[in-house]
C-alpha cells in the first residue's frame, strides 16, 4: 500500500536514515584499536576485553528480535527515540567504569543502539515498495558506510593522543545530536498505527515456513559473519602478528569500510536492473574467493598488512553487493511485518557474528598468526554462496510449478 500524500511529503530524510545507522556503526567499531591496550588498562586478558565485541553482538542479537516487533506494533519513531536515550546513559556508564565487569556491563547496555539497524530498513520498506527497496536500503547504507571507513582511524588517534576513553566520549557527543536530529525529522512511517503483537505471533508460521526467507537471511548472516569474526580478531593481529600501531591499525581498518562502500553504491545502481538473487550471488562470490586467496598466501608464509586487509576490502566489496539485496528479500516474504523479518534476520545475523567473532578471539594467539581468522572467515563466506543457490533453486522451482 502507498503511503498518503501527506505521510509520504514528511517521510524522514535520508540524512536522518544514515544518521541512525552510522551511529551503530560507530559504536561497533571506533574503540577497536584501542582493545589491546584497554585489557592492559583493566588488568586483564584480550579475551576477556573482547568481550566488548562479541557480547556486543550477541545482546544485538536478542535486541533485534525485540525491536522489530515492537516497532511493528507502537510505531518506529518511539522505539527509535528510546534507544539513543538508553544509548547515552550506557555511555556515561562506560566512561565511569571503575572495573572491567563494570564496563561491560554498559557496553552490553550500549548495544541498545543497533536497534537502529533494523529500524532504518524498516523505514525504508514502510516508505517504497519492495522492488525499489533495494535500492534505496543501498544508498542508506552507502551513505553510512563512511562511518566504519573512518571511525577506527579517529579511534588510533585518540587512543594515542587521549586514551581510550575519548572514543567513547565521542560515541555519545554525536549519538545526542542524532538524538536531536530524529526528534525533529524522524515522522512515523509505519501504517495504520502498526500490527497487533498478537496478530504477529499468529502469522508468525507464514514467516518460519518461508524458503525464501530462510535463504536470505542465511546468507546475510553468513557473509556478514565474515566481517564480525574479522571485527573481532583484526586488532589482535594487526598488533600482535603484523606489528603495527594503534593509529595504523585504524587507517588499515578502513579497507573494507571502503570496499563496502563501493558495493553499496553498485548495489543502489544495478539492484533493480540486474536483480537481487544475481546481485546476492556475485556478493558471495566476491566475498569469498580474495579471502581464500590471502588464506592460501598465509599458509605459504607471505602474510602482509597488504595481503589480509587488502582480501578484507574485497569481502567489503561483496557484502556491499549482498546485504542490501538479502535485507530486501527477507522483508519482501511478508510486507507488513517488515521490522519483524529485518529484526529476526538481522538477529540471526548479528548472533552468527558475535559466536564468530568469540570464536576467533579463542583461536589466536602469537604462534598462529592469522590463520584461524583466515580459515572461519573463508568457511562462512562460502557457506553463503551455498545459500544464495539454494535461494535461486527454489525461486526456480515455484516458476516452474
Amino acid at each position: 500500500m502507498m503511503p498518503k500524500p501527506e505521510t509520504a511529503a514528511r517521510r524522514p530524510s535520508l540524512l536522518t536514515l544514515v544518521s541512525i545507522t552510522g551511529t551503530g556503526a560507530l559504536a561497533m567499531n571506533i574503540f577497536l584499536p584501542s582493545l589491546p591496550g584497554m585489557a592492559r588498562d583493566f588488568g586483564v586478558d584480550y579475551a576477556v576485553m573482547q568481550l566488548s565485541v562479541s557480547g556486543f553482538l550477541a545482546v544485538s542479537a536478542l535486541l533485534q528480535l525485540l525491536c522489530g516487533p515492537i516497532s511493528d506494533r507502537f510505531g518506529r519513531r518511539p522505539v527509535i527515540l528510546g534507544a539513543f536515550t538508553i544509548f547515552l546513559i550506557a555511555t556515561a556508564g562506560t566512561l565511569l567504569a571503575p572495573t572491567a565487569g563494570w564496563f561491560l556491563f554498559f557496553r552490553m547496555l550500549q548495544a541498545v543502539i543497533t536497534t537502529g539497524f533494523v529500524l532504518s530498513r524498516a523505514v525504508v520498506r514502510d516508505m517504497v515498495p519492495a522492488e525499489s527497496a533495494a535500492s534505496m536500503i543501498g544508498y542508506v547504507t552507502m551513505g553510512m558506510s563512511l562511518v566504519p571507513m573512518i571511525a577506527p582511524t579517529i579511534g588510533g588517534v585518540l587512543d594515542e593522543s587521549f586514551g581510550w576513553r575519548a572514543s567513547f566520549i565521542t560515541m555519545g557527543v554525536l549519538a545526542a545530536g542524532v538524538l536531536a536530529l530524529c526528534w525533529v525529522n524522524l515522522s512515523e512511517t509505519a501504517q495504520g498505527g502498526g500490527v497487533p503483537l498478537r496478530q504477529q505471533i499468529a502469522t508468525y508460521p507464514a514467516l518460519a515456513r518461508s524458503h525464501r526467507f530462510w535463504g536470505y537471511s542465511l546468507a546475510a548472516t553468513l557473509s556478514a559473519g565474515a566481517f564480525y569474526a574479522y571485527l573481532g580478531g583484526a586488532p589482535f593481529v594487526g598488533q600482535s602478528v603484523l606489528h603495527l600501531s594503534p593509529a595504523e591499525v585504524g587507517y588499515w581498518f578502513a579497507a573494507p569500510s571502503i570496499g563496502y562502500m563501493l558495493g553499496n553504491f553498485i548495489s543502489a545502481r544495478f539492484s533493480a536492473r540486474i536483480g537481487m538473487n544475481r546481485m546476492i550471488l556475485v556478493g558471495s562470490i566476491i566475498c569469498t574467493l580474495p579471502l581464500a586467496v590471502a588464506l592460501l598466501i598465509d599458509l605459504l608464509g607471505g602474510q602482509s598488512p597488504l595481503v589480509f586487509f587488502g582480501s578484507v576490502a574485497f569481502m567489503g566489496l561483496g557484502n556491499g553487493m549482498l546485504l542490501p539485496n538479502a535485507n530486501a528479500g527477507m522483508m519482501s516474504v511478508r510486507p507488513e511485518l517488515a521490522g519483524t523479518a529485518s529484526g529476526l534476520g538481522g538477529a540471526m545475523a548479528v548472533a552468527g557474528g558475535a559466536g564468530l567473532a568469540a570464536l576467533a578471539a579463542a583461536f589466536l594467539h602469537d604462534d598462529a598468526g592469522a590463520l584461524p581468522l583466515l580459515i572461519i572467515m573463508v568457511a562462512v563466506s562460502a557457506g553463503s554462496i551455498l545459500s544464495t543457490l539454494w535461494v535461486i533453486a527454489r525461486a526456480r522451482q515455484v516458476a516452474g510449478r
